[in-house]
């Protein structure tokens, strides 16, 4: 037996509203990834969705960083902090300490060195090279600004979040121990005296 209220809903008209989304989802659906000329065109499609998706903040190595430190109790961090050099991910900005949290791949794991793409090698090879140049650039600058600088690796955190949040601990610690000799030995201002108004004649 047909449910009752079957077909009923086929003479019904849809809205423009509805007509306009479903044409915009039909489009949405078939656009392909437009690319800007700067990247090689990989040989593989897999490879080409892969690497599409790729944020550069907000990945998932910072994302695990952040839970990290919020489980272990360390917070008031600022993300991507725009008024220091280099933007870092993590600012404990009253501390002036920075921490990047790199990818091994993007920024050249001193560690656990990743490979290189066999395709375009010569590509990878100096968008890699400007990465690490950029990297040591921000961590200079930085450093000039009074800032600590403290750079997580990828792989490091995988294998012991842990002890990479007690990095994040110590250098927290040694960043305010630091600005609390700093403001010691800051010059104390001249107290003010009340200025005494001499009485007139008469009073």
């Amino acid at each position: 037996m047909a449910h009752p209220l079957a077909g009923t809903c086929t003479n019904r008209r849809r809205s423009p509203a509805a007509e306009a989304l479903r044409r915009h989802l039909r489009v949405v659906a078939s656009a392909t990834y437009i690319r800007d000329g700067r990247a090689p065109i990989p040989a593989s499609e897999q490879v080409s969705r892969v690497m599409s998706r790729i944020r550069s903040r907000d990945t998932a190595p910072e994302r695990i960083m952040r839970r990290a430190l919020w489980v272990a109790g360390l917070r008031g961090y600022r993300l991507h902090y725009k008024k220091v050099p280099g933007r870092p991910d993590i600012a404990f900005v009253s501390r002036k300490l920075a921490v990047f949290v790199h990818g091994c791949f993007w920024h050249g794991c001193p560690y656990c060195q990743p490979r290189r793409p066999r395709t375009h090698e010569d590509f990878w090879n100096m968008k890699l090279a400007r990465n690490q140049a950029r990297d040591a650039r921000k961590s200079r600058e930085l450093r000039k600004a009074g800032w600590r600088v403290l750079a997580i690796w990828e792989c490091q955190l995988k294998r012991d979040p842990e002890r990479q949040v007690q990095r994040v601990l110590r250098a927290w610690h040694v960043s305010g121990r630091t600005a609390a000799q700093k403001s010691a030995f800051r010059t104390p201002r001249k107290k003010r005296t009340a200025r005494t108004v001499p009485r007139r004649s008469g009073e």
